[in-house]
């Protein structure tokens, strides 16, 4: 996205909206609406790292604030969220983003929204196959649940027989990658300077993409195209065999999502049919989650979870998560403080690799909030795709300050 469009966006978040003829100024109508969070995170890693560059340890700061502006009675709106991180080790991980700094319009039978934004599509817990608009900022964690800000012109019309969201995407992001210093990295490293493009105009190349939602009874179902650079690169490695090199190829996908509603029962799919990278392939996760309200008379939830994951690729797939099922509860207090944890384990289905996971939260007062995150690796195999990772077990502690 130029300079210029950015510029113009900015100046509509501090400029007074118009005034009507003879009417005077008040500075405290539409007043610029700021919040957000500062971060402290810590990170252990029990286990020594499989390159002397790396450490056991690791401190960073974060804050992402929220500047938020509305007029014409909400109907016209800007949202302005910038992010940083500085991270003690990983010079890769120390980086800022614009999250989103999107203007939006709303009417009664369409929207539109331009400018940098982010976009989230999916219904399961382990991964999320349809979610592709944004690209994933690897280098805050492995999940891929953060993302970087996408340049967006999104036009939603709404209608009884559902809404349709059409999107024109001007211009790509790159991947990001942990740096040298850093852990949970690929091991020989990504070489994020020289990234190989299919589309010979590379970061420049406009895609597209559009999705149709529509809830019915207590279905929630999407179904949705995308046609451009994938977020998801091919690696090769370089003369020497020292680093990874990203290739980023021209790709159409479809994808499906689906959830429902039955009882205490939750049902959800995702599936995605892709082509060109390589053979066309097709992969889906698949599964339930049932929730016990009110355990023992007791305010507490706990939702049990069960999922499938597959992608026919095999052992050429880019995720490890090719033939595997994840298991899991998530266990929600209902206390003052919104205590909640979530945990599981994702076991392979021909091996005895797994994968285990815990997060967990709790609110202190009004405004801090303390998480508690840690990921295990066991009996990964030399063949998996995440072997360089086998001795990057973690405990993550995080105190977030929120305004």
């Amino acid at each position: 996205m130029s300079r210029v469009f950015t510029y113009l966006l900015l100046g509509l978040l501090v400029q007074q909206p118009l005034l009507a003829e003879g009417s005077a100024p008040d500075s405290t109508k539409n007043p610029i609406e700021i919040s957000g969070s500062a971060a402290l995170e810590f990170r252990y890693f029990p286990q020594q790292a499989l390159s002397t560059e790396q450490s056991d340890s690791n401190f960073s700061f974060s804050l992402q604030p929220e500047f938020y502006r509305s007029w014409n009675d909400g109907k016209n709106s800007l949202l302005f969220t910038p992010f940083i991180r500085v991270d003690r080790n990983d010079s890769e991980r120390t980086h800022a983003d614009i999250r989103e700094l999107v203007y939006e319009n709303v009417s009664n039978n369409w929207e539109l929204r331009a400018g940098i934004g982010k976009v989230f599509w999916g219904t399961t817990e382990s991964q999320h196959l349809v979610d592709i608009i944004n690209q994933t900022d690897l280098i805050e964690n492995t999940d891929t649940e953060d993302k970087l800000g996408q340049p967006l012109i999104n036009l939603a019309l709404i209608r009884p027989t559902g809404t349709l969201d059409l999107f024109v995407l001007p211009g790509f992001r790159e991947r990001t990658f942990a740096g040298n210093e850093g852990r949970l990295r690929n091991i020989p490293a990504v070489d994020t300077g020289n990234p190989i493009y299919e589309s010979s105009a590379e970061e420049k190349h406009v895609d597209w993409a559009l999705r149709w939602s529509q809830t019915l009874n207590n279905w929630d179902v999407g179904l949705s195209h995308f046609s451009g650079t994938s977020r998801e690169p091919l690696f090769i490695t370089n003369s020497d065999g020292s680093a990874l090199i990203p290739v980023y190829n021209l790709i159409d996908q479809t994808g499906l999502d689906i959830q429902t509603y039955q009882g205490n029962w939750l049902l959800k799919l995702e599936a995605i049919s892709r082509s060109g990278q390589g053979a066309r392939f097709s992969a889906l996760i698949t599964g339930v989650e049932y929730t016990v309200v009110g355990v023992l008379n007791s305010p507490i939830d706990v939702g049990w979870i069960a999922e499938y994951l597959f992608d026919d690729r095999k052992e050429n797939a880019l995720t490890p998560f090719e033939d595997d099922y994840l298991i899991g509860a998530r266990i929600t207090l209902n206390d003052e403080q919104s205590s909640e944890l979530l945990f599981g384990v994702i076991q392979d289905a021909s091996s005895d690799s797994r994968l285990f996971t815990l997060e967990a939260s709790r609110r202190i007062g009004q405004s801090w909030k303390v998480d508690l995150e840690s990921r295990w690796f066991s009996n990964v195999q030399p063949s998996e795709i995440i072997f360089s990772l086998r001795r990057d077990d973690y405990i993550q502690l995080t105190l977030s300050k929120f305004f």
